[in-house]
């Protein structure tokens, strides 16, 4: 085997959040033909226990400590400089002098390179291949998040918008591919960068369909007399706190007026101020971290991404459909799944419309499980998504080779 460095801006472990879900599956469908070098930062301390996980599937392994605040200090550095804010709030000594030894050291093959933050580490090294996975085009993510705010953090996320997307397109053109989790994230990153749209490929997210299987038994969390609707993620992220706060405002009391007992269920990690307000409403609960989100996906009436801010393909979404349930999710959420109509998932984007379609997918006997499986099963396991790299990550034949 040949040895690879792969390099993430979050310990791709375990694999319980969007971002880390389709860091580990990369990660571990290249442990499987590569000797792969993990560099990644640790930012969670609860997160230090999995490193010997990783060590199981790695030929190596350096987790930096990374402490948010110390890092938002940084990272404010980057308003005296001139630098999208992200890029120095991941700068570390410890990372680079590491890079540099295993490099020097070690004949690489390529370097896989997670999340455009982590690209200050491996733009400037000569390899046979180097591939920069930007998962989602992030300026367009703050050029949203601007859109939504008011002053100041709308000059500040709009600042970021402009200068992440020149450093979109220098970082482009210093890599051998750059990778996006859709079709539709692609097309938008060739707008954005035109010199790079024949390096710039689709490498889609996928779901593991054997343990996200609606045959499993779970034993219920809800209550026996409530009819539960479910959405599901890290919910200090602020476009999910953004969805469920619509929600709840302008959607579920159009559903309670009709389903009285329906109950909303916010089921994630690390619970925002704003969300936790929010399940002192007697008809929504706030789960905070549960050991595992499939009894309450797999008992659920219905499940939602009502996301007004999504980039790329949603774990969420794959899961819930991979667990056979009804979906209603607005347009977004949706976006980049080919072929979503025949899933059974419902879209819809005002409040209106949302309450109407989950009216329908709360019907005693409204049943999408072959279909909704079926969708995800054919479209996206991970084999499938990720055999394009090995195309990505072999050596590019030379002129007059044999």
């Amino acid at each position: 085997m040949k040895d690879l460095l792969f390099l993430a801006h979050r310990i791709p472990y375990p694999p319980n959040k969007g971002d880390k879900i389709r860091s580990f599956n990369i990660l571990k469908y290249l442990c499987a033909r590569y000797r792969v070098h993990l560099g990644a930062f640790v930012d969670e301390p609860d997160d230090w226990q999995y490193a010997e996980v990783l060590k199981n599937h790695c030929a190596s392994v350096h987790l930096v400590p990374l402490h948010p605040k110390l890092a938002l200090l940084r990272s404010a550095q980057g308003l005296l400089t001139g630098e999208a804010l992200g890029i120095p709030y991941y700068r570390d000594g410890r990372m680079r002098r590491w890079v540099s030894e295993v490099t020097g050291r070690l004949d690489l093959c390529g370097v896989y390179v997670y999340s455009s933050t982590m690209a200050q580490y491996a733009a400037h090294l000569s390899l046979p291949s180097k591939v920069l996975d930007f998962c989602d085009v992030d300026s367009e993510k703050w050029r949203q998040y601007a859109e939504r705010h008011g002053f100041p953090r709308a000059w500040v996320y709009g600042r970021e918008a402009r200068l992440l997307a020149d450093e979109e397109r220098r970082l482009a053109e210093r890599f051998s591919a750059v990778v996006l989790v859709s079709n539709s994230e692609a097309d938008l990153f060739r707008r954005v960068a035109p010199a790079a749209s024949l390096h710039t490929h689709t490498v889609r997210n996928g779901v593991d369909t054997e343990y996200f299987d609606p045959k499993l038994r779970f034993d219920s969390p809800f209550k026996v007399d409530e009819c539960p609707i479910v959405f599901t993620g890290a919910m200090d992220y602020w476009a999910n706190v953004d969805a469920v706060q619509w929600f709840v405002k302008e959607v579920l009391p159009r559903v309670a007026a009709s389903v009285s007992h329906a109950r909303f269920y916010i089921v994630g990690s690390r619970p925002a101020d704003a969300v936790l307000a929010l399940g002192r409403q007697p008809n929504v609960a706030v789960t905070g971290t549960v050991p595992d989100v499939r009894p309450y996906l797999a008992h659920a009436r219905a499940v939602v991404a009502p996301l007004r801010i999504a980039r790329g393909i949603q774990n969420k979404v794959l899961e819930a459909l991979a667990m056979g349930r009804p979906l209603v999710a607005t347009g977004d959420a949706l976006d980049g799944l080919d072929g979503i109509e025949v899933s059974g998932a419902i879209a819809a984007n005002d409040p209106a419309s949302f309450a109407a379609a989950l009216d329908r997918a709360l019907v005693p006997g409204f049943d999408v499980v072959e279909r909704a499986r079926g969708y995800v099963c054919e479209q996206f396991g991970w084999d499938a998504s990720l055999r394009v790299l090995d195309r990505l990550l072999a050596p590019p034949v030379r002129s007059g080779a044999a």
